[in-house]
């Protein structure tokens, strides 16, 4: 419903494979050089590389700015932790 304020925002920018732009982010899951896992609006977001770089972090506004190789993006539904926690228990 168009104005309510309840919509979910998430943006996606990615430049030369080397700077990745993101709105729509709520929590860094994890980060090393290899991986980041970002919690956004709409689902949790994996980038994986080589040399990643978190450039530039505001969570009140949703941004993130990470630089380096960027190799894959993926999404997942739920977050990693529930995910990991739900195998250990089957």
């Amino acid at each position: 419903m168009p104005g309510s304020g309840n919509e979910k925002h998430h943006a996606m920018s990615l430049n030369d494979r080397r700077l990745l732009e993101l709105t729509g982010v709520t929590k860094v899951e994890s980060f090393d050089e290899h991986e980041i896992a970002v919690l956004t609006e709409l689902g949790v977001l994996s980038v994986k590389g080589e040399n990643l770089h978190i450039r530039h972090l505001d969570l009140e506004r949703g941004d993130l700015q990470l630089d380096g190789t960027i190799v894959t993006l993926s999404y997942q539904q739920e977050s990693r932790r529930k995910g990991r926690l739900g195998r250990l228990l089957k």
